[in-house]
């Protein structure tokens, strides 16, 4: 048989006090009362659909299928479906007055920041002998040696070794200033010549570069970049009191 064990309100306050999150709590909720704060001023409301529907994509997000999944899900997370109601129109609200402060600057914006959403597939070796380095990319350049056979001998990482060190898609500022300039100055599928930072000696193989398209989905983030920018610029000329 289970014992129940009784935490208290103040309990919960007392180990985020002695856990150090009181800053984030209180930045996120000045971010949500600058949010509903805004968004009344602008008069944007969030009807029932709107709401139906965003629970619906909620509930399909954390596969809360049946009413039991979701009955239980609530209960986990110590909400009420009164609560569950307010954190879907939170979400709508938070949404809706993105929308209406940036959905006009976004083709402008990317125009503007283009090069900074070029993206770049790559592989990556890190070495701590740059002689070595130079040795490995000119056996490579000369077909004595392959990539996955570099990747089998020098990664470390077991995953990564698995991967010949793929490193994903990634944008150009993902990248360390002097990986990416030289990276993006390439046309791929192309080897780089060996490159020094202060983690080791970088051997790169770039396999494509992938040029931005102002889809769906870069809009989005394009977006809600734009407007967390603006919620961080709004929190910091705020000064907050607790009572």
């Amino acid at each position: 048989m289970s014992q129940v064990l009784t935490v208290k309100n103040e309990d919960i306050i007392r180990h985020i006090k002695f856990s150090c999150q009181i800053p984030d709590v209180l930045r996120a909720v000045a971010i949500q009362k600058i949010i509903t704060d805004t968004a009344e001023k602008a008069g944007i409301k969030v009807d029932e659909p709107e709401l139906q529907q965003a629970g619906d994509n909620m509930r399909v997000a954390n596969k809360l299928v049946k009413a039991t999944d979701t009955l239980a899900w609530l209960a986990k997370h110590n909400l009420t479906v009164e609560e569950f109601e307010e954190l879907v129109y939170a979400n709508v609200l938070s949404a809706k007055l993105a929308n209406h402060l940036f959905a006009k600057q976004i083709e402008s914006y990317f125009f503007a920041h283009q090069l900074d959403y070029v993206a770049a597939v790559t592989y990556e070796v890190v070495l701590d002998d740059e002689d070595l380095a130079f040795e490995m990319y000119y056996a490579l350049q000369e077909g004595e040696i392959t990539w996955s056979e570099l990747a089998r001998q020098f990664i470390h990482n077991p995953e990564l070794r698995r991967t010949w060190g793929y490193q994903g898609i990634r944008r150009r500022i993902d990248f360390r200033p002097e990986l990416a300039s030289a990276i993006f100055a390439l046309v791929a599928p192309q080897i780089l010549k060996p490159i020094v930072t202060s983690k080791g000696v970088h051997l790169i193989w770039v396999e494509e570069i992938i040029h931005p398209k102002l889809d769906e989905q870069l809009r989005a983030k394009i977006q809600q970049d734009l407007f967390s920018a603006w919620l961080n610029q709004q929190f910091e000329h705020l000064e907050i009191k607790m009572q």
